[in-house]
Order: C-alpha cells, then sequence, then structure tokens
C-alpha cells in the first residue's frame, strides 16, 4: 500500500517491486529493481527514506527516519533500520536493529539478531554481532552479492506472476 503524508507521495520507480501487503509511507525514494516485500513498513514522515537500486527490503522490515539503503543491500526479515544509513551491498540480518546515526559500511553484515547502537560506524566488509554489536572479522563473501541479484530475480517473478486469490 502507497500513502501520502502531509502531501508527500512514495516515489516508487517503475521497475521496482512493491508488495501489495507492504506500505510504504510519505516521503520515500524506491529506485530501480528494489524490492519491499509483505508487511515491510517504510515510514517517511521523519525525514526521506531512500531505497537503492536493487536494495531489498524482506518482510516485516521496519524503515523509519532518515533512513537510506544503498545499492544492492539488504535488510532481513524483521530487521529495523531507524535513521541510519546501510550502504551498498551491506546485509542487516533477520531481526537486528541499526539504530540512528549508524553508518553500515559497503558489504558489511549485521548479524541476525545483533543491535547496532546510535552513531556505530561498521567498517566495510566486517562482520558485527552481539548486543551491542561488535567486529567480529573481516568478510569476503560472494554469496552477500548473490542475495541482491536472488532477490531481483524474485521481484522480477512476483511482479510478472503474482495473483490475489480471494
Amino acid at each position: 500500500m502507497l500513502r501520502s503524508f502531509e502531501g508527500t507521495e512514495p516515489q516508487v520507480a517503475e521497475a521496482a517491486y512493491v508488495d501489495e501487503a507492504a506500505v510504504v509511507i510519505g516521503d520515500v525514494v524506491v529506485e530501480p529493481d528494489a524490492s519491499i516485500w509483505p508487511n515491510a513498513t517504510i515510514r517517511g514522515d521523519h525525514g526521506t527514506i531512500v531505497i537503492g537500486e536493487a536494495a531489498n527490503v524482506q518482510d516485516n522490515a521496519v524503515l523509519h527516519e532518515d533512513a537510506e539503503l544503498g545499492s544492492r543491500s539488504t535488510v532481513g526479515h524483521s530487521a529495523i533500520v531507524h535513521g541510519a544509513t546501510v550502504a551498498e551491498g551491506a546485509l542487516v540480518g533477520m531481526n537486528a536493529v541499526v539504530l540512528d546515526g549508524s553508518h553500515v559500511g559497503e558489504g558489511a553484515i549485521v548479524a541476525a539478531g545483533s543491535v547496532v547502537t546510535e552513531g556505530t560506524e561498521i567498517p566495510p566488509s566486517t562482520l558485527v554481532a552481539g548486543t551491542p554489536a561488535e567486529p567480529k572479522g573481516e568478510i569476503d563473501d560472494p554469496r552477500l552479492e548473490a542475495t541482491a541479484d536472488r532477490y531481483a530475480s524474485l521481484a522480477t517473478r512476483y511482479a510478472e506472476s503474482s495473483e490475489r486469490v480471494d
């Protein structure tokens, strides 16, 4: 569902996929080949939210307050990104939380269930885990890049073949 807020409507690229069960409100930009999955909530009522090209926001995730996802980044199932930046090719794992003013570096991974506290800078290609999230080592995992490709392909399949069944 796309909704305006105080006269500002979400801007969704024609080549993006927004599931009809997702909620996208207000000052939100969704770039080409990005995908937003069922029950995700993206609420642009306190600043702009940008979902970069081929980024994906998975089921039940929440983005709010000046959040930015770089191209080909992933926000996993039930994760929260609040007022933070997730750089190109980075992944926020399932049920993880990334809080205000934080920056997840390019190609970094926030492990499932971790909490990135306010103002944290995660270096590129670094795995962080825990509460609060702490560096566990550098990563170079080609499967991370494949996640963006897999979700872009899946979004195309959904857009072409998914039908509501009552």
